[in-house]
This record gives C-alpha cells, structure tokens and sequence, in this order.
C-alpha cells in the first residue's frame, strides 16, 4: 500500500534517556534499565511483520473442534479494567503477553485501550469499572501503569500498536441531546467531558512511548455513516486528539468496525444502485445511509478526518473478525429487481435483522483473515475482536468484573430506538464479555468467508 506522505521520526538515544522528536517536539523519556534501543518508526506497523499471536486465545480456538485452522492468528489483547494490566482471574498480564511476543519473535503486539469513566453510555453489556466521574482513575491507576509497561526498555523493540477506546466518542454525537437514540448516561458523558479528556490523555501518554502506535476507534460505518453524524464525528476525534496535552501526531491512525459485523464489501448494493428509480438510500435497510460497507466508509471516513486536520498519512484498521457473512445465506448475485427493499435485502451479506444489531449476532462468520496493506488507505485487516468470546450476556449475570446485562444480547428482546425497534439477533446462552462462548466460534467457523 502507498501513501501520500511517509511518517519519519527522529530517535536520539543517550544512556537511560530517549527522545522522540515528533512534530517538532522533544519529549524524554527516563530508561527503566540503561539504554531504550527503540526500533525506528515505520509508516505502516503491520507491513512485513509478525504479528502476536495471543496464547490463551489461541487455546481456546484450538480446543474447539476446526479450531485449529484459525489457531494460529493474531488477535487483539482486550486491557478491559483496572486488574487486566497485572492479571487477574488466572489470565495473562500486560507484562506476560509482552513477554510472550518476545518469546514468538513477533513484531507487533495489539492491545484495546478499554476503560474509560462510563464506558459504553449506550449499553450496559460492557459498561466498566469506573463511574463517569473517575477521570483522575482513569489516569493514574490505568494509563499510566500501561505506559510505564510499554515503556521498558525489553520491548523497545516491539511495534505497538493500541486501539483507544472503543464505542466512545461516536456516542457522544449520536447518542446525546434530545436525538431518539440518546441516553441519559451519554449526556452526562458529553457534559462532563470525561470522553474527551480520557481519550486526549490516554494518546498523549502512549502515544510519548516511541514504539507505540495509537490507533483511535471510529465506530462503524451503520453508526457515523449519516450525513449529520459523519463530520461532526471527525470534529470530536480531532477535539479527543487535542485535548490534555495530545496533538494530532500522536495519532498514527483509526480503527473501523471494532467488534462489530458491518460487511467488508458489498459487491451486490452499492450505493449509486437505483431499483425501479429510487436509490437503495431509500431503503429500509440503507435508510439513507451514504456507505454499505466497510471499506467504503473506512476510506471515505480517512479523508473525512485529514480535512478535519488530522496528518495525511493516517492509516486505517478494519476489524473482519466476525463479519464474513459466509455459509448457504451468503447471496451470490443482486437481489431482485421488483422493489428496492427486495433488492437490497436479496443482495446484501451482511445478514442482520437490523444494521443497529451488535450483540452475538446469529449467523456471522469469521471474515478477512488479518493481512497488512490489503487495499490504498488501509493499513490491515486486523481480528481485533478475538472470534469466540462473548459480546455480553443473554440474561444477568452476577460479576465482578463491572459487567452489565444489556437486553440487545437477549435473543427475546424486541428492540429501541438505536435498531429501529427490531429483535436483536443475538445468540442464545451466551456468557459475560469477554468469555469464551463455544457455540459463536461454531458459527463463525461455519460461516467464514472466505472459507476455511
């Protein structure tokens, strides 16, 4: 892949000190143990490079019957609260995994950013430890101890790549003032502006360590895909990159499609199709979306954030974990001519009740397999999301982990304002996020595409 510019940065090395010269601005960093040899920074992190391959996850996946075919892929290590940086509950450490990508000779290790005060205003399956005032916790007791690991001079040599923030700012856009979609907890959010300031500190204080790289989350093209919340979506990102001390260098890219299903390509609705004269904007399932897919939105979406003053040479991620839509529902040619809804519905991959839907969806697959530089813009495809663990619960689950039931994960549950009233699609019996949740990874392997 090419881009228009290439990102260079200048390394100075000097005993316990390393400057990174970024932007113009020296920022030192103190050795943890004699001298930081950090690897120089590269355009895109995943070109030609080994990607960690997460141990406990790879278990998993290959424990389960046809797992082994997909053991071996890198997938993103979930940072989810407070105890996940030490380790907790028999699982690896932020340390340990780093310590294991040694060990693999990898070149890049991906963690999720994941914990800010009121995380996920919207839903309550993945609503976090920390109350939407506990911004300074956030700080100290969870970015810094993460940046002080990643930091050690042991990993200098590691690409690092971090996903901030899932499911935030996009909210604080579509989910506040007075619009059918808001919530409560998302105005407090916007009020209070503890999103912005988490994920502002967050990329200034990664983003200082000279081997990460920050991706920030961008929600999903059947989220911030609309015209009145495209924009302004980009404008909040660029507000998150400025604030408390971070600069739009800190920024090296953005993720699209984390944890969700939004179809890679669409190669039967595309959006300048017309049915009988109308477009498939008109219908129910596009809904006056301007993008059907991922990687229309991905690259209309990249230049949407350089205009809004983001550097030219950000790149983009592109989950394809569990978006595949493969298996004998998968359509193999345009829907019928008759009616637009017809059209849309009989050609579409993306095989949800409804484009809102979000939580153990019944028929995904495994998608893309993780691939550097697949396409102009695109800096890979990634499986952020680790295929087989939950989305959320089907029903309360007492925990521990700051874990609540959202009824979007209910397969019962008929609906609201954010998927248009429809049932959710969910999967039954499923576990807390996060959890192995041995019948999804059947179906995603089931229907992969492409296939196995």
């Amino acid at each position: 892949m090419s881009r228009t510019h290439r990102r260079s940065r200048t390394l100075l090395l000097a005993l316990s000190t390393v400057l990174a010269v970024s932007g113009g601005t020296a920022v030192a960093f103190a050795g943890d143990s004699g001298a930081r040899a950090a690897a120089a920074r590269v355009d895109n992190p995943y070109a030609g490079a080994k990607v960690y391959v997460n141990p406990e996850w790879s278990r998993n996946a290959a424990a389960e019957p046809g797992g082994s075919a997909v053991a071996d892929q890198p997938t993103g290590v979930w940072l989810d609260r407070i105890a996940a940086i030490g380790g907790s509950g028999g699982k690896m450490g932020l340390r340990a995994h780093l310590d294991a990508a040694l060990q693999q000779n990898a070149n890049v290790v991906q963690l999720v950013i994941y914990n800010l005060p009121g995380r996920d205003c919207s839903a309550l399956a993945s609503n976090g430890e920390l109350g939407p005032t506990e911004i300074d916790k956030y700080k100290t007791g969870y970015i810094d101890p993460i940046a002080q690991i990643l930091a050690e001079s042991k990993y200098a040599n590691l690409r690092i790549v971090t996903t901030v923030e899932i499911d935030s700012l996009p909210n604080l856009v579509t989910n506040t003032g007075g619009r059918p979609t808001a919530t409560p907890e998302c105005d407090v959010m916007k009020a209070n502006g503890n999103y912005v300031k988490g994920v502002g500190y967050a990329l200034n204080k990664l983003g200082a360590v000279p081997n990460v790289y920050n991706y920030v989350d961008a929600g999903h093209h059947g989220w911030i895909g609309w015209d009145d919340n495209f924009a302004a979506s980009a404008q909040i990102m660029h507000q998150a990159a400025t604030a408390e001390g971070s600069t739009v260098d800190k920024v090296h890219g953005f993720i699209v499609n984390t944890a969700n299903y939004s179809a890679l390509k669409e190669d039967h609705v595309k959006i300048g199709d017309t049915v009988g004269g109308r477009s498939v904007r008109e219908s129910k399932w596009v809904d006056w979306n301007r993008y059907t897919d991922s990687l229309s939105f991905a690259q209309a979406f990249r230049n949407q954030l350089v205009s809004t003053g983001f550097k030219s040479d950000i790149g983009m991620l592109i989950d394809t974990s569990r978006n595949g839509w493969g298996g004998s529902a998968r359509p193999t040619g345009p829907g019928p001519t008759t009616d637009v809804n017809a059209y849309v519905n009989g050609g579409r991959f993306d095989r949800r009740i409804h484009i809102g839907n979000w939580c153990n969806q019944s028929g995904a697959g495994l998608g893309e397999r993780p691939k550097a530089a697949p396409e102009p813009g695109i800096d890979a495809y990634v499986w952020m999301k680790p295929p087989g663990e939950s989305d959320g619960a089907s029903k309360e689950i007492p925990n521990d982990e700051g874990k609540g039931f959202d009824r979007m994960c209910d397969p019962t549950y008929t609906g609201n304002p954010r998927n248009g009233h429809n049932m959710s699609g969910a999967l039954p019996n499923a576990p807390l996020s996060g959890h192995w949740f041995s019948a999804q990874f059947q179906e995603l392997l089931k229907n992969a595409h492409p296939k196995l």
